[in-house]
C-alpha cells in the first residue's frame, strides 16, 4: 500500500499588541507560542477523545527560520504537518504565513506523555496513522 501525503492542519492565528516588540514587529518568543498552539490544535483534531485525554505533548526541539516579520493587523495561518512517529516522539513542519508570504519555518520534535504518570508514552501505530495518512 503506497503512503499517501500527511494532512495538514490550518491553524489562524492572533496578532496580540502584547505580541508587538520594540522595533514594532512580533517578537520571536511569540512564534513559540504559535506553533505549540497549532500542534496541539492539530493533535485535538485528528486524535480520539480518549487518546487527547490520555496523552500530553511537551516539547523537545524547535529549529525556527525566521523570513519576514508579522505585524499587529496581520491575518496570519499556521499550518501543521506531522512528519513521522517514532516511539513516544512525533516530528512537525509548521509554516507560518501571511497570505503566500512565509513568516516563519518551524521544524520541531514532540514526545507524547502519558497523563497520569507524566512519562513517555509510545504513539500507538493506529493512532499514528490518524495523522500521518488521509483517510
Amino acid at each position: 500500500m503506497e503512503s499517501l501525503p500527511a494532512p495538514a492542519h490550518r491553524h489562524p492565528l492572533h496578532v496580540a499588541p502584547d505580541d508587538i516588540d520594540f522595533m514594532g514587529h512580533v517578537n520571536n518568543a511569540v512564534y513559540l507560542n504559535w506553533v505549540q498552539d497549532a500542534v496541539v490544535a492539530y493533535w485535538r483534531k485528528v486524535a480520539p477523545s480518549e487518546a487527547v485525554a490520555h496523552h500530553l505533548w511537551v516539547a523537545l526541539k524547535h529549529e525556527i527560520t525566521y523570513r519576514r516579520p508579522a505585524f499587529l493587523e496581520d491575518d496570519i495561518i499556521a499550518t501543521v504537518v506531522a512528519r513521522r512517529v517514532e516511539g513516544a516522539r512525533a516530528f512537525f513542519s509548521t509554516m507560518i504565513k501571511r497570505g503566500e508570504e512565509v513568516l516563519a519555518e518551524v521544524e520541531s520534535t514532540w514526545c507524547a506523555l502519558d497523563t497520569a504518570t507524566q512519562r513517555p508514552r509510545r504513539i500507538a501505530k493506529d493512532l499514528a496513522e490518524r495523522f500521518l495518512h488521509r483517510d
